[in-house]
């Protein structure tokens, strides 16, 4: 299998982001990403998506679409969608017709920020997901960069202070995330986990001070997902677009917060009677498993079944469990960066039925 480090979930000027795609692309190509997905809000934008950049180093340039009620007060359940092959924004108002829009249109879909809070003292609203009943999605943007940084605007010192000092801001997905989807998980049905930027790169200004929020730069290097493709970009966009989107339906990747230390490199696998398990993929219990985590650097790595640890480490780069019970099992790994603990690295599932 070939990693390949994807950023997604953004915005341009055809919505509410502050830059057109090639200047993205750009931007995506000096932080060596292999590939972006842009999510302008209710507008599928067609015309930009393919390769940018020269012979020697380029990036893949994807067309999503985020996708939401406008006329609903308050604004809940944005959905993140990827290969689609039409407009779905009409309907929006029914988060299970838009679901199965998506599936009908061959495309795949994730529920965005399900969890976000709002930040009153700068008129931001909670923009959770609400319409929990729904089925068909592919899964849940586990970790999101602007959530997480309305979080922390309590006031204008944290403001000033975040806005000068993004390093400051990511720390992981939300727990309050993490738990609901581990509940989903435990319902039977695989759910994908990604990490999304969210990126506007907001231009601020308090009478002479100006500031770009949360610059797409600042995105790039910081929380990526990492998929993994049976084979290296071939350079023909619709078969690595097909790639790219197939790994993300099969749960073939991971959350990785780059900035500290890169998460290239990291693994976790199933060994067993039949072969090698990766990451999103579907084995039998029986005769027993072999889990093995790997790391690119050292750090705390730790094992879950169900949400429960089995297995955990401090300073270290592997750790292996022997698993004899069905079960969902996944990584978390965690840096200290910036004179805290911080979310590094965040599995998807190997199931165990």
């Amino acid at each position: 299998m070939h990693e390949l480090i994807v950023n997604l979930h953004m915005h341009t000027r055809y919505s509410d982001g502050t830059a057109w795609h090639a200047r993205i692309a750009a931007t995506a190509l000096r932080a060596g990403l292999d590939a972006i997905i842009v999510t302008d809000h209710n507008v599928r934008v067609e015309g930009p998506e393919g390769y940018y950049g020269g012979e020697d180093r380029r990036v893949l340039l994807l067309i999503g679409e985020e996708v939401h009620d406008q006329a609903r007060q308050p604004q809940k359940n944005h959905l993140l969608v990827f290969g689609a092959d039409r407009e779905l924004a009409q309907l929006a108002p029914d988060p299970q017709t838009l679901i199965d829009g998506v599936r009908q249109s061959g495309g795949i879909c994730f529920l965005a920020h399900p969890i976000d809070p709002p930040a009153p003292k700068f008129g931001q609203e909670d923009l959770s997901w609400v319409d929990w009943d729904v089925h068909g999605y592919t899964g849940i943007e586990l970790w999101n960069g602007m959530t997480e940084f309305k979080s922390l605007l309590k006031g204008l010192p944290q403001a000033f202070f975040y806005a000068y000092n993004p390093a400051y801001i990511p720390r992981g997905p939300f727990p309050e995330t993490l738990k609901k989807w581990d509940e989903l998980l435990a319902n039977g049905q695989p759910v994908v986990a990604l990490g999304g930027s969210d990126a506007h790169a907001l231009h601020a200004s308090l009478g002479p001070l100006k500031r770009t929020l949360f610059p797409y730069e600042f995105h790039f290097k910081a929380v990526n997902t990492h998929v993994f493709t049976p084979q290296p970009l071939t350079g023909d966009f619709s078969t690595d677009q097909d790639m790219i989107l197939d790994a993300l339906r099969q749960g073939h990747a991971f959350i990785g917060y780059d900035l500290p230390a890169s998460t290239r490199g990291f693994r976790f696998v199933a060994h067993h009677q039949g072969g090698t398990a990766w990451m999103g993929d579907q084995v039998k219990a029986r005769g027993g498993v072999t889990l093995k985590a790997h790391l690119p650097h050292p750090a705390e790595i730790r094992i879950l079944k169900d949400s429960e640890v089995v297995r955990s480490g401090r300073n270290r780069q592997a750790l292996v469990h022997k698993a004899t019970e069905p079960g969902v099992y996944r990584v978390e790994a965690y840096r200290h960066f910036k004179g805290r603990r911080r979310g590094w690295v965040f599995s998807n599932p190997i199931y165990l039925r």
